[in-house]
């Protein structure tokens, strides 16, 4: 639950962000009018977001033997790659984001309803979908389907109920920290798929030696073994009560370069942000739209 309420949170977010701008800036230029659009492109990235998840655990879960292993493992491996892409992309560039959307708002205004409904629907899609992703491996890594849908509900209420006050214009929220946490709390998740990519692969591959599979540890019973908290450990931060070796050298293969990279001073940026928008300069530290 914990790993699905962290994602949806964190994607949420950004969704509540983008569709908030988009709203702002047309109450801003006085084309409040235009919404309608803006919603249906919403609601359809939304819905296409949803089937195709469905779809795609449904077809995932027909598969059993080695077909299974090779899907779940090679999910994992792919929801890494997004999941750390979509860190980093976010670090280098989140204080573009309102310029970015404001400049195909008018350039979309000037041509149809069809054209702003569809950047409403890129924008939020393509969150949906990385979502739905990343949702599949949580799925994965925690073998509980139900706790997984309970926890990324609970994350969607959050993350609208945030874009509702910001878009509100009632306070600032500083959501440069905000992404910086979480952004350190999906590495340490993104650390636990990958060992578990890893293990269905090295299963897949019947890389059963001893130097592959032997555990490094055994815990048989207590709270990191079993129950709650073990649950949440295991789907927030790859932990696991019996890993064998490749899981673990792999675990901080991917943790230690990353957790560097994540904590090193970004380089600075080669032009400096425009000022002439309230929004774009306030991003830097807070958003308020």
């Amino acid at each position: 639950m914990a790993s699905s309420l962290l994602i949806t949170l964190r994607e949420g977010l950004e969704i509540s962000l983008v569709v908030a701008i988009m709203l702002a800036y047309l109450n801003k230029t006085g084309r409040a009018d235009r919404k309608g659009p803006v919603a249906v492109g919403v609601l359809a990235a939304a819905m296409a977001s949803i089937i195709l998840g469905v779809a795609f655990r449904q077809l995932v879960g027909e598969f059993e033997g080695k077909w299974e292993k090779a899907i779940e493992g090679v999910l994992a491996l792919l929801a890494v790659a997004v999941l750390t892409w979509m860190i980093f992309w976010m670090r280098s560039n989140a204080r573009g984001i309102a310029s970015d959307l404001h400049r195909r708002i008018d350039e979309a205004v000037d041509k149809s309803n069809f054209a702003l409904a569809f950047i409403a629907f890129v924008a939020v899609g393509r969150e949906g979908f990385e979502t739905a992703l990343f949702l599949l491996g949580a799925d994965t890594a925690s073998d509980s389907g139900s706790s997984v849908v309970i926890g990324g509900l609970i994350g969607l209420v959050i993350a609208s109920v945030i874009g509702v006050v910001l878009y509100a214009g009632s306070t600032k929220v500083d959501i440069k920290a905000f992404f910086n946490w979480t952004g350190l709390l999906l590495v340490l998740f993104a650390a636990g798929l990958f060992g578990k990519g890893i293990h269905e692969l090295r299963e897949l591959f019947e890389l059963n030696g001893s130097w592959y599979a032997t555990p490094v540890w055994t815990i048989e019973s207590g709270a990191f073994a079993e129950g709650t908290s073990y649950d949440f450990l295991k789907g927030l931060l790859g932990w696991h009560k019996s890993p064998e070796r490749i899981r673990f050298v792999a675990y901080f293969a991917y943790l230690i370069p990353c957790l560097w990279f994540y904590f090193r001073d970004p380089s600075a940026p080669t032009a400096a942000p425009q000022k002439s928008d309230t929004d774009e300069a306030a991003s830097e530290r807070s958003v308020s739209v």
